[in-house]
């Protein structure tokens, strides 16, 4: 039986990790769980699964929810640390949305534990923190988003990486495929939030929309597979079946292949000697019909910039990655068209200065310097 942590537990990916438990009650104990202030959500999760630890990262819904019925309730920096060390704990799952989830996935690389990631924007903006200290920690760090935990799992194997010739990451193209971005100054909210295949929280369902999801995770498989930027190849693949591709020199190129549904990496990364079984939709290979399409051309800047943070390192991803969430918030917000969104990270990311120091306060600060440029170019266009 292991004992799990799910940080993150009220959002979209939380959701699909406690499905995957529920399955194989037999094999997962959720021993804790994290979450911001959705208390009515947290509740429910509570009740069904009696963790022994409840940590509320907003003070205020800590004071006016926090009972003693059964749970522990923890709230502040020490207490989420003291919780993400507790030697009862042997897998830690970061399913914290956004920069917010830095700081505790910088704390879990230090335990020597399992951490499965499904926070992709604490290695965009921290990678070159978070991997020399999940090493020098012998952290193990599998990525459970589709796209990374399908490199994964096609690197499953082999000895290193010298052999791969490519990797090739796949995107839907979101609810906009096939339209250019001159066509999307007038997408509403809800449009931009309908994508045709994932259930995902607002934030990356937009990201998808934009394709900037898929520059964030360019930057995150360099880091986590420690291989060179140009390795890697962005496509667009509609039926999001094909997850990722990896070339070998030989000319072999093996796939990983699945539905669209979370809890299948998920899985995959709580599995050990043996996969953990779950429910899920079976391919029909009889009637499946698979297209590829380069990278729209008209986002290529967009991919230009996540290749320099690729070869520059640095705090630069910090940079992207609050540039982009600015942006995203102020278009959920009505403050900019959805086209805007590029310019917001466009010319934040050209005015920006950064430090090549690492920690994590100075990543912190260029997150808040960041956003602080970041916003005086929204109130500019919008």
């Amino acid at each position: 039986m292991k004992n799990i942590l799910l940080l993150g537990a009220t959002g979209s990916i939380g959701k699909s990790v406690l499905s995957v438990i529920s399955e194989n009650k037999n094999l997962f104990n959720l021993m804790g769980i994290s979450f911001k202030s959705n208390y009515s959500k947290a509740e429910e999760i509570i009740n069904n699964f009696l963790p022994k630890y409840v940590y509320i990262d907003d003070h205020d819904c800590y004071v006016k929810n926090a009972t003693n019925n059964g749970s522990t309730f923890l709230n502040g920096d020490l207490r989420l640390e003291q919780l993400i060390k507790n030697t009862e704990i042997d897998i830690i799952i970061c399913a914290t949305s956004g920069f917010a989830g830095l700081k505790a996935a910088s704390i879990a690389v230090t335990t020597g534990k399992r951490i499965l990631l499904a926070n992709k924007e604490s290695i965009v903006a921290g990678g070159d923190l978070i991997m020399p200290l999940a090493k020098k920690y012998t952290s193990e760090i599998i990525p459970i988003d589709s796209e990374h935990n399908a490199i994964f799992q096609c690197l499953s194997g082999e000895n290193g990486t010298d052999d791969v010739q490519k990797v090739t990451i796949t995107a839907s193209g979101g609810p906009f495929l096939n339209s250019p971005i001159s066509d999307l100054k007038n997408v509403t909210l809800d449009q931009a939030l309908n994508h045709p295949n994932w259930e995902m929280g607002n934030k990356v369902t937009i990201d998808s929309a934009t394709l900037v999801n898929k520059c964030l995770e360019l930057i995150e498989a360099k880091y986590l597979f420690n291989l060179e930027e140009n390795i890697f190849d962005l496509v667009v693949h509609p039926q999001s079946i094909i997850h990722s591709i990896v070339t070998y020199k030989d000319g072999s190129s093996i796939c990983q292949m699945s539905s669209p549904d979370m809890k299948i990496p998920i899985a995959n990364g709580l599995s050990d000697m043996n996969r953990v079984p779950i429910s899920f939709e079976q391919l029909d290979f009889t009637s499946l019909k698979l297209t590829f399409h380069e990278f729209p051309n008209d986002r290529k800047k967009i991919q230009d910039i996540a290749r320099e943070v690729c070869n520059k390192g640095s705090n630069l991803g910090a940079v992207f990655n609050a540039a982009n969430e600015i942006a995203v918030e102020s278009f959920i917000k009505g403050q900019i068209n959805f086209d805007k969104i590029y310019d917001v990270i466009y010319r934040t990311f050209d005015e920006s200065n950064v430090s090549n120091e690492l920690s994590l306060e100075t990543i912190n600060d260029i997150d808040r310097h960041t956003r602080i440029e970041a916003k005086k170019v929204v109130k500019s266009i919008s």
